[in-house]
C-alpha cells in the first residue's frame, strides 16, 4: 500500500504527518513507525503522527516517538499538526482537537507562529533540588550554569535511566538562565532515546519550573532551543499554572510516499 507522507519541524523538532482519517492505518504497528522514523532507511523523524477524524472535534492526534510506541502529548507536534491541518485546507485560524492528554485548543497568528494551549499544572514536585512535573507528558528539569557545555546525552541518562524513572521513562531538561525572563533549554527524550533539538512540553516544563524558582507570578518566558526561539505564557493559579500556551514556528519541510 502507498501511503502519502507530509514532514514538518517545529524549531527542528521533526515529525512525520499522516492523514489516516480513513482510518486505513491502525495503532499497533511500533516496527512501521520505527522504520518510517529512521533517519536512515526511512523518511526521519523525532516522532510520527496520525491526523484523524474525531467526533465533536476539528481532529484527533496520535502520537508515536521513533521508537515505535504511542506515546504522551507531544507540543511542538502538536502545534506542527495544527500547521499541517491549515495546510490541508480543513481549519481557518483556529482550532480544537483531542490528544492523549484531553483537549488542546490551538491558533494560527499572522505572522505565522502557532500557538497551542497546553493542558493545566497543578502539580510541581521538588526532587533532589530538581523538578518533577507534567506538562502532557512527564519531565525533569535542573538548572546548571553553563547547559551548552554540558555532556547533555550522559547526564540525562543517568537521571532517564535511575532506579525511580526507569521504567516508565521521563524526559530531561537542562535549563541554563539568561535573564529575568529568558532561558536556554536542552532536552533528552524519552522514546526518542536522546538529545532532540526541541521539545514543547519540555520547553514548559523548564519555563513552569524557572518561575517557580524565580518569580512565581512570571506571565511569560521567552526560550532558547538548539533549534530555534519559543514563547511560553502561564498563569499562576492556587496550586501550579493554568492557561499556558506554547508559542513558535512550524514549518513544512517536504511531501511524498512511501509503501507500508
Amino acid at each position: 500500500m502507498t501511503v502519502k507522507f507530509y514532514k514538518y519541524q517545529g524549531t527542528g523538532n521533526d515529525f512525520i504527518m499522516i492523514d489516516n482519517r480513513e482510518g486505513l492505518l491502525d495503532r499497533n504497528h511500533p516496527e512501521l513507525v520505527r522504520l518510517l522514523c529512521d533517519r536512515r532507511f526511512g523518511i526521519g523523524g523525532d516522532g510520527l503522527i496520525y491526523f484523524q477524524n474525531k467526533s465533536g472535534y476539528d481532529f484527533e492526534m496520535v502520537y508515536f516517538n521513533s521508537d515505535g510506541n504511542e506515546s504522551s502529548m507531544c507540543g511542538n507536534g502538536g502545534r506542527c499538526l495544527i500547521r499541517f491541518v491549515k495546510d490541508l485546507g480543513l481549519i481557518s485560524s483556529q482550532c480544537r482537537f483531542l490528544a492523549i492528554d484531553g483537549d488542546h485548543n490551538g491558533e494560527i497568528l499572522a505572522d505565522g507562529d502557532v500557538v497551542l494551549q497546553m493542558m493545566d499544572v497543578p502539580t510541581i514536585e521538588s526532587f533532589q533540588n530538581d523538578f518533577v512535573l507534567n506538562t502532557g507528558s512527564p519531565h525533569y528539569v535542573r538548572f546548571v550554569e553553563d547547559v551548552r557545555k554540558l555532556n547533555l546525552v550522559e547526564e540525562a541518562r543517568k537521571v532517564r535511566y535511575s532506579p525511580r524513572f526507569e521504567k516508565e521513562g521521563i524526559n530531561v531538561n537542562f535549563v541554563t538562565r539568561r535573564s529575568d525572563q529568558e532561558i536556554y533549554v536542552r532536552t533528552y527524550e524519552r522514546g526518542v532515546e536522546d538529545e532532540t533539538l526541541s521539545c514543547g512540553t519540555g520547553v514548559v516544563a523548564s519555563a513552569i519550573a524557572f518561575a517557580v524558582s524565580t518569580i512565581p507570578s512570571l506571565s511569560q518566558i521567552q526560550v532558547e532551543t538548539p533549534g530555534g526561539l519559543l514563547s511560553v505564557k502561564l498563569q499562576k493559579a492556587e496550586a501550579g499554572y493554568r492557561n499556558i500556551f506554547l508559542q513558535g514556528p512550524a514549518k513544512k519541510v517536504f511531501e511524498g510516499s512511501v509503501e507500508v
